[in-house]
């Protein structure tokens, strides 16, 4: 966590420095330390400040090493989680779990070989939700293993979505890094995180998926009417 997000978060939820250190568990004395960047804003801690002071998780350190050969396995009821804990509406009955960068849990995601249905629409609300999330992290983890065009229909997904709700900065945002996913796409066709698709199952997507899905070469029939959150 950079230490203006800790010292402006703090400010904003019009919190003294005592009172805020008395709820995330430190003295008062050690919290002016940290708002200087004199001492090492622990994960935890960051954790615990980004609720109380009600901060956006983009402001999160990531946890994760993205160098390796091998994509990173993640269990559905685990990103489950993660998605609820961002506070995404289709989940909002589940167990949240620790917060996590939301640029994090969405390379997660589109890393998987096979990912449930109710996982993957709700992937393009990450982009919408978290606009500013870490672009340069996300799209250079995406490239390191092939994901740019999973990436890319995620974000031209979230661009309609936000066209259809009248959302113009949104929709400007989004394009922007739509366009530096545009020149990283890559020929080779691919899943929307559904390796398993049967032979029958991939001849049929590749007739009935969107322009928006053949355009970034994913097999998926999955577009912006078939999602809740696209009519709110």
């Amino acid at each position: 966590m950079r230490e203006l997000d800790l010292k402006h978060g703090r400010k904003a939820a019009q919190l003294t420095q005592m009172q805020a250190a008395g709820k995330l568990g430190v003295s008062q004395p050690y919290l002016s330390l940290l708002e200087k960047g004199d001492r090492k804003v622990s994960a935890k801690l960051a954790r615990k400040a980004v609720t109380l002071y009600r901060l956006s998780p983009v402001v999160l350190r990531f946890t994760m090493k993205v160098t390796s050969a091998k994509r990173p396995a993640v269990p559905a009821q685990t990103m489950a989680e993660e998605l609820s804990a961002l506070g995404y509406p289709g989940f909002s009955h589940v167990r949240s779990r620790r917060k996590r960068n939301p640029a994090e849990v969405l390379f997660s995601a589109l890393a998987q070989e096979d990912l449930e249905s109710r996982l993957s629409e709700a992937l393009p609300w990450v982009v919408l939700e978290y606009t500013d999330l870490d672009w340069n992290w996300l799209v250079s983890a995406a490239k390191q293993h092939d994901l740019q065009n999973r990436l890319g229909f995620v974000t031209t997904f979230a661009v309609r979505v936000a066209e259809s709700q009248g959302d113009s900065s949104k929709v400007a945002a989004l394009k922007r890094y739509e366009s530096l996913l545009e020149s990283a796409r890559l020929a080779k066709q691919d899943t929307f995180c559904h390796e398993s698709l049967s032979k029958a199952e991939r001849e049929w997507l590749e007739q009935e998926r969107s322009e928006d899905a053949r355009h970034w070469n994913v097999l998926t029939d999955l577009r912006p009417e078939h999602v809740k959150y696209a009519k709110t």
